[in-house]
């Protein structure tokens, strides 16, 4: 099997070229630094230079390809405008490539869990209900939806929840960071439900995704059948780390004011973050979680890691490289 990733640098994408490897498909990267990707290169992937703005280096890497996984994303930016051109315009440009060179290719759209918006305390979202995205983000992830289940190529889309596990520096490091203190701040009281994916299980199930056959044409969410409350979360963390944790709710106005601050102190230093304001409408929602019984079904994917197991590993891999 021969497959195109985007974003295969990152966390989510490096850990798909892992799988893909593994399975022993022949795998071609698009990277905007060769030499950030030279280790990609020595493990036998073609590195394609350029991004989803260049439409010559989208030609050459969509060409003879059987699967095309699109994992590359902006996830925070000061302005919805710069989300929207990075996400919506990016997945424009390589569904063009790909039905002008490769329209035979599956194309996988890693999503996410937030362009399909909230669900209820108590239900999952099953994907039948409409989409309500809370978030500029979301709301980019979901116009990126729009452009493929448009276009005229064969398309499956993954919508995972919060992803975590080794080489994740965004989500659950500063938990283990903070847990020794034994508080932890939390949005809201804890009461917070979710479905969490740990990264090998994204991955396999975004493989299953593009090796299935006659799955064309479906949206599903990729993650662990368990749902878990953030403090739940905040206290495994805790018990890991050999301390009862005590959780300090956040109000939410106090909460965004600290994303504003946040948010302007990254902007002046012209980094890139996705704490802003805009984020205290996911962080305050009653759940978000999704129904993986149909990718389970279709597919035969399972996965592996709950939360405990996953949060163990996921510490030990840190303990490993040093980072706590």
């Amino acid at each position: 099997m021969k497959a195109l990733v985007t974003g295969a640098t990152g966390f989510v994408g490096g850990h798909l070229v892992d799988t893909l490897l593994a399975a022993g498909d022949e795998v071609t990267a698009l990277v905007r630094s060769p030499a950030r990707a030279a280790a990609l290169g020595t493990r036998g992937v073609r590195l394609i230079q350029g991004d989803l703005h260049d439409t010559a280096a989208l030609r050459t890497a969509v060409q003879g390809q059987d699967v095309i996984y699109h994992s590359a994303a902006l996830v925070g930016a000061p302005t919805e405008a710069e989300l929207l051109d990075a996400n919506r315009e990016g997945t424009r440009h390589l569904v063009a490539a790909a039905e002008a060179g490769a329209a035979g290719a599956r194309f996988v759209l890693v999503s996410s869990l937030a362009a399909a918006g909230p669900s209820p305390r108590g239900g999952v979202r099953r994907g039948v209900e409409p989409a309500g995205p809370v978030t500029a983000y979301g709301r980019s992830k979901l116009a990126s939806e729009q452009v493929v289940t448009a276009s005229r190529l064969p398309w499956v889309i993954a919508r995972p929840p919060a992803v975590y596990g080794p080489r994740d520096r965004d989500n659950f490091l500063a938990l283990f960071k903070m847990a020794p203190l034994g508080l932890c701040p939390v949005f809201g009281d804890g009461s917070q439900e979710l479905s969490l994916v740990y990264v090998t299980d994204l991955a396999a199930g975004l493989r299953a995704a593009g090796v299935t056959p006659g799955i064309e044409g479906r949206g599903y969410f990729v993650n662990h059948p368990e749902v878990v409350t953030s403090g739940d979360i905040l206290r495994a963390v805790g018990a890991l780390s050999g301390r009862r944790v005590r959780l300090l709710p956040l109000p939410r106005p106090v909460a965004t004011a600290a994303l504003t601050v946040a948010g302007t102190a990254a902007r002046l230093r012209g980094q890139k973050t996705i704490l802003h304001p805009d984020k205290a409408n996911e962080f305050y929602q009653p759940a978000w979680t999704g129904d993986p019984a149909p990718l389970m079904r279709d597919t035969g994917w399972t996965a592996a890691f709950d939360m405990q197991a996953g949060l163990s590993a996921t510490k030990r891999w840190y303990e490993e490289q040093g980072w706590l």
